[in-house]
C-alpha cells in the first residue's frame, strides 16, 4: 500500500462534504507532477485529506476506490483523475504549523513543496501523522 496527501480549500470541497456524499471523483488537477502522483495510486491506497488556505491541516484519511481514469472535467483530454472515500476524521486536525516544527517531517513534500495538491507521503510520515492526529495508521 501507498501513502498520499490530497489538498482541497474547505470552501470549495470539505472534509464534511466528501463525508456527505460518501465517495468522490478528484478532478481538476491539472498539474503534471500531482496527475503523475495519481497515475500511480491503486486500489485501496490511502491519502490523507488536507484542507489548504483554510485551516491548513490534515482532517481525515480517505481510501482510493478507483484509479486514475479520464476526467470529464477536462476538454483537453489530458488529465485524469482517481476516486476517493472517506475512512476516517482525525481526532486532532494536524496543522501544517505542527507538520513543520516536527524535525522527523522536515522531508515531506508538504513541507517542502506546499503548493502541490497530489502528493507521496512516506510510511514513517504517515504513522507519525496518525499519531499525531489521533488515529490508527
Amino acid at each position: 500500500m501507498a501513502y498520499w496527501l490530497i489538498k482541497s480549500e474547505p470552501a470549495t470541497y470539505s472534509w464534511d462534504d466528501l463525508v456527505r456524499d460518501g465517495a468522490t471523483g478528484w478532478d481538476g488537477v491539472r498539474n503534471h507532477q500531482a496527475a503523475n502522483n495519481m497515475k500511480a495510486m491503486r486500489i485501496g491506497d490511502r491519502a490523507f485529506y488536507y484542507h489548504s488556505n483554510e485551516g491548513r491541516a490534515i482532517v481525515g484519511i480517505v481510501e482510493i476506490t478507483r484509479t486514475y481514469h479520464p476526467d470529464p472535467t477536462d476538454s483537453s483530454g489530458r488529465f485524469g483523475m482517481v476516486e476517493v472515500r472517506p475512512l476516517r476524521p482525525f481526532v486532532r486536525p494536524v496543522t501544517l504549523s505542527r507538520i513543520k516544527s516536527e524535525p522527523k517531517l522536515s522531508d515531506m513534500v508538504l513541507v517542502r513543496q506546499s503548493r502541490l495538491s497530489v502528493q507521496p507521503v512516506s510510511e514513517i510520515a504517515w504513522h507519525q501523522i496518525c499519531d499525531l492526529g489521533g488515529v490508527e495508521a
